[in-house]
């Protein structure tokens, strides 16, 4: 399977009509930024303001604040599916690197929403199955690369590659640049050291 290629469809079904889809973009996001600021709790009124839209406009895009929730979610994904794609024409270890980094990113959004999805349905649910289905055949080809190249350890796997990811994520401090330094000291361990893969 190529790189960032998936058996399903992550992005919600989309409006065809331009000055639809403008909305719906638009209406994402704003939702992406004020989730960012305020919290997934967000009033659907304040992410209409802020898209420059109606609130009618909204509901007549996501009738529902799960739908929203989700399209958020799902855009978040697809963006970081995509970048695997784009990162794949690098030496093995940069796009490796390249998208660990990209990942931190996704995990910052994932995590408000996520709390907020759980409401709505529980950590099992399909919905929750094929978005981390998406990361591995994002991800994973990019790891076994890098590996098959010789520039990653051959004892490491790609889930330590995303334990480690998710480890620094949930610790990760607001001073700029300081996350990326953690990570890249981190990552660090993955790579081919001597011989022996280690």
């Amino acid at each position: 399977m190529a790189t960032g290629e998936t058996t399903f469809e992550l992005r919600p079904r989309r409006p065809k009509r331009a000055d639809a889809l403008r909305n719906h973009e638009r209406l994402i996001a704003a939702a992406r930024e004020a989730f960012a600021e305020h919290g997934a709790t967000t009033s659907l009124e304040e992410i209409a303001r802020r898209a420059e839209v109606g609130i009618g406009t909204l509901y007549r895009n996501f009738p529902t604040r799960q739908d929203l929730l989700e399209a958020v979610y799902l855009d978040e994904l697809d963006g970081l599916c995509r970048s695997a794609e784009d990162l794949a024409e690098l030496a093995p270890w940069e796009a490796l690197n390249g998208w660990l980094h990209r990942f931190v990113g996704y995990l910052a959004t994932k995590r408000a929403l996520a709390d907020e999805l759980f409401a709505y349905m529980d950590r099992d649910a399909a919905f929750f199955t094929n978005c981390r289905a998406a990361i591995y055949q994002a991800g994973e080809p990019l790891f076994d690369r890098a590996q098959q190249a010789g520039v990653v350890r051959a004892d490491a796997a790609f889930d330590d590659a995303l334990q480690i990811v998710m480890g620094i994520a949930k610790t990760s401090s607001a001073e700029a640049g300081r996350t990326e330094r953690i990570l890249d000291l981190a990552l660090d361990g993955l790579r081919h050291q001597g011989p022996d893969g280690r």
